[in-house]
């Protein structure tokens, strides 16, 4: 095999950025079909679901809303997310020198994973808020409540402090630190199951590089859906409805909707993770490509 390329902090943190504008824009649309489906009312004896499932959620809000229904409360995580994944890669860069004796050292995958997770202790700090803010965006059905992220922050602030905009930040840590693992060890074990003998896993195909990161996105999310289930919940859930935090959302759902309410967006996480992933991933190879052509010694 080639000769590895040095972890360059650097290049990570702005080659993540471009990688998670690309995620939002391929993604947002089944992430707001997700949270519709998660956050949605139970119905009462004798009553329908207000969704039958995912296509018939994306038919509802393509009728009622339009195309840019689809889109609500894609700002906050437009605003969020350079930094967000500019971080998580910088985390997850900084992981993986942290356990090499050399830069010529390949890693474990348990210390792939161990690095991936650190990328989610980092991102959770701009995750949560953010999540906060696009979760109760995208639940609003017709009502206009707020009038975009900055006044859904103001009224946040206003009604319960910097501890309302940070809502949910242990449910965030839940999903993300072990998700995070297996997002970044999936894909490295992709991409060297993917390199032709002899050649360097920077190498890889754009084809390559799409299924490793779709690839990747699919075992992150089916680590995530649990704790992203009770994590929108409770974002969304009124004031002191869960006093207890995650546990009484985790009790309420077990109750009234058993175990596979758990899975609730299963089908609307699944489409998305695919194609969002590869886009990021993809992006983050282009630009550190053209990060190392435009600046070599960075």
């Amino acid at each position: 095999m080639s000769k590895q390329q040095a972890i360059s902090p650097g290049k990570n943190f702005f080659a993540g950025g471009f990688g998670g504008v690309c995620l939002v824009f391929a993604g947002h649309p089944l992430d707001t079909i997700k949270v519709r489906i998660q956050t949605m009312p139970v119905p009462g004896p004798g009553e329908s679901p207000l969704y039958r499932g995912t296509f018939d959620c994306f038919k509802q809000t393509l009728a009622k809303e339009g195309f840019k229904g689809l889109y609500k409360g894609m700002a906050a995580p437009i605003i969020g997310v350079t930094p967000m994944f500019a971080v998580c890669f910088f985390g997850f860069g900084l992981g993986k020198k942290l356990q090499q004796k050399t830069p010529d050292d390949v890693l474990t995958y348990p210390q792939l994973f161990a690095a991936g997770m650190l990328s989610g202790v980092f991102t959770t700090a701009i995750m949560a808020p953010g999540e906060r803010i696009k979760c109760l965006l995208q639940a609003a059905k017709g009502e206009v409540k707020y009038a975009g992220p900055m006044d859904c922050v103001k009224q946040l602030y206003k009604e319960s402090g910097i501890r309302g905009i940070y809502r949910g930040t242990a449910l965030t840590l839940m999903r993300d630190v072990p998700a995070s693992g297996m997002y970044f060890m999936t894909y490295e074990w992709l991409k060297r199951l993917l390199t032709p003998e002899g050649k360097s896993p920077n190498e890889l195909s754009v084809p390559s590089v799409l299924f490793a990161g779709g690839m990747a996105g699919i075992f992150n999310w089916a680590v995530a859906i649990p704790p992203d289930v009770l994590k929108s919940r409770f974002q969304t859930a009124p004031e002191g409805k869960y006093p207890n935090g995650f546990r009484d959302v985790l009790r309420e759902l077990l109750r009234e909707e058993g175990v596979a309410s758990l899975y609730k967006g299963f089908t609307a996480v699944m489409l998305r993770a695919f194609p969002a992933n590869a886009a990021c991933f993809l992006g983050f190879e282009m630009a550190m490509k053209f990060l190392n052509w435009a600046a070599p010694g960075l």
